[in-house]
């Protein structure tokens, strides 16, 4: 994310299977346990920036104190208005939110590229009280197979080189091993067919010989400093 929005078009002109991959994703609960080691949201006010249709919403309010959304898609935003949760029309670049006003901010695959999203950073550490956490979760584009299908659709992206961004920025890096399952072939293949082009889609289909998909991704953690008294 950075000062000008970049559209998502696998969520934005596909959302109702993008919500299929959703429920598709993790479905070992891998990532939330890895998020709950490294920055536990319980009696937390937390800021999901990129919420897309708010999926993530109902689960960290659970436990959360609170719970806010943030999506520059209007029409993403009345889906996740439709859960129940306050949900604000902004962009990562302009959150529209005090300073120090909340505990965690999690933006989840939002940040891939690295360089051009440091309006994002400061806006989350704005608005991240002291000791509060950033958290940054994407797909890792250096795991097989999806990151090679990842890579073989945007030839020019580095994810190694998106990583030292980060590294350089003081976030630590969490590898998380995943498994997507979906319920059946018709889903995987609408799900594979939003995310790449056709020719890796097709790809990747081939390759695929059932209905579960092995995944990557990272986490990048940075907690506000808190300022000596």
């Amino acid at each position: 994310m950075t000062g000008t929005i970049i559209p998502s078009p696998n969520v934005w002109n596909w959302p109702e299977v993008y919500a299929q991959e959703n429920a598709a994703q993790d479905v070992d609960g891998a990532v939330w346990r890895a998020l709950r080691e490294e920055a536990s949201w319980a009696g937390a006010d937390v800021l999901d920036v990129g919420c897309g249709d708010g999926f993530h919403l109902p689960i960290f309010a659970r436990e959360a104190a609170s719970v806010l959304g943030a999506e520059p898609h209007p029409p993403l935003v009345a889906r996740a208005r439709a859960r129940g949760f306050r949900v604000l029309e902004a962009g990562a670049a302009a959150l529209p939110l005090p300073d120090r006003s909340v505990d965690l901010v999690h933006a989840r695959t939002a940040y891939f590229f690295g360089p051009g999203c440091e309006p994002g950073l400061a806006e989350a550490d704005r608005v991240l009280r002291p000791g509060g956490a950033l958290v940054i979760v994407d797909l890792d584009a250096t795991v097989e197979p999806y990151g090679g299908w990842m890579r073989a659709d945007i030839p020019h992206y580095d994810p190694v080189a998106a990583e030292r961004f980060f590294a350089r920025r003081g976030f630590s890096t969490r590898r998380i091993a995943t498994r997507w399952g979906f319920p059946d072939r018709a889903t995987l293949e609408s799900v594979l067919r939003i995310e790449f082009s056709r020719a890796v889609a097709d790809r990747a289909l081939a390759a695929v010989p059932g209905t579960e998909i092995p995944v990557g991704y990272r986490m990048h953690v940075r907690r506000r400093v808190i300022s000596p008294a």
